[in-house]
């Protein structure tokens, strides 16, 4: 770990971001250029304190998990990330077909959309990016570990994640589930071990997915219309919009409905109801 190096990096970066750059009103005028040391750390998901000592040259080495989160917050190209990581002490993740790092335009968009519901997904369904109104309609999904990260594993192993969408539409978004991961399998190829994990790993788990796997549908989802259950809105039904980067192991998700409706009232209050606990 290069502590004198990574401080420089992590100030220098944070320097270059402007608040709108991700998302955050620009606020009473600015003494210094750049976010503030407690942003970052807000959009990676870590104390002020821990951020700040690695600034300054006290902080502990950060795990791997942390150097991704913390790249992320900065809006590091790859080459960037992959530098912020040798600095950590940590070898830079293999850039192969699919990969966790969210592409600095792809979180742009994200960071615009104040009004709207939107989440950033894998081909193989781990939530990596999530703005507030999609934490306050669908709770977090970010920072799960295992097979817990896939929504089509939660979807076959928890009632608590069917119990998110109204019951007349499971049957339906259960096999959309499965035909989109079979697309994302067929693509990625034998060679992916993460993905056939999950899939070995699922038909080991749920009957339900076993007798879904076995008619071989494949599909990948642009749009889609949805109900969700919310635990104070009650029910607010949306169209989904899928926005895919170039290597399709990555989507950018909208929620949205029509204006003036009663869906489109609900998503507005989202943002005075704030985040609700979700169980898991």
């Amino acid at each position: 770990m290069d502590r004198p190096a990574l401080a420089d990096f992590l100030r220098r970066r944070r320097e270059l971001l402007r608040p709108e750059d991700v998302g955050l009103g620009t606020g009473a005028r600015r003494r210094t250029p750049g976010l503030r040391r407690e942003e970052v750390a807000a959009l990676a998901g870590m104390s002020a304190d821990y951020y700040t000592r690695l600034e300054q040259q006290r902080g502990p080495q950060p795990s791997e998990q942390m150097v991704q989160a913390i790249a992320r917050a900065l809006r590091c190209t790859l080459d960037e990330r992959d530098h912020l990581f040798r600095l950590a002490g940590h070898n830079a993740p293999a850039r192969v077909h699919r990969a966790d790092h969210v592409d600095p335009a792809i979180l742009r968009v994200l960071d615009r959309l104040e009004d709207t519901p939107a989440i950033v997904v894998s081909d193989l369904g781990e939530t990596l990016v999530e703005n507030r109104l999609a934490v306050a309609l669908l709770g977090s999904a970010v920072g799960l570990t295992g097979n817990e990260r896939y929504q089509p594993w939660r979807w076959f192993t928890s009632d608590s994640e069917r119990a998110r969408f109204v019951p007349e539409e499971h049957d339906r978004l259960a096999r959309a589930q499965v035909a989109s991961l079979r697309a994302a399998v067929g693509a990625a190829g034998p060679g992916d071990q993460r993905a056939q994990d999950l899939v070995a790993d699922l038909e080991a788990a749920s009957a339900a997915f076993r007798a879904l796997w076995s008619l071989h549908e494949v599909a990948s989802r642009w749009q889609d219309h949805k109900t969700f259950v919310h635990p104070e809105l009650g029910r607010i039904s949306v169209d989904c919009q899928v926005l895919h980067t170039s290597s399709q192991t990555q989507a950018l998700l909208l929620f949205t409905a029509p204006a003036g409706s009663e869906d489109a009232q609900k998503l507005e209050l989202l943002g005075v109801v704030g985040q609700q606990t979700f169980a898991r």
